[in-house]
């Protein structure tokens, strides 16, 4: 058994050489990573508002019915997105 050793111990200790090609293989399980970026890729980050309750237990409720009857969008972010483009648009903030 490994001796035991604190936190600061642990801290201080230098962590062995990572092999990137190990570590890739790992993360992507044999598929090809993706060039550009992932999940930076869709451009999309998060964001923090508050809303009107009622517009919020509307907007879960379609989610979760739209969702069993396999309509899309159906996902609180795509439904948002869908909301939010023609604003962006009609106001000039998107061409």
């Amino acid at each position: 058994m490994v001796d035991r050793r604190t936190l600061t111990e642990g801290l201080k200790a230098t962590p062995p050489p990572i092999d990137t090609s190990k570590e890739r293989d790992f993360v992507f399980a044999g598929k090809e990573p993706p060039t550009n970026g992932g999940a930076a890729a869709l451009g999309r980050t998060p964001i923090s508002t508050r809303v009107r309750a009622d517009f919020a237990l509307l907007l879960k409720r379609a989610s979760l019915e739209r969702q069993l009857k396999a309509i899309e969008p159906h996902t609180l972010q795509d439904i948002l997105e869908q909301a939010i483009e023609p604003w962006l648009k009609s106001n000039g903030y998107l061409s």
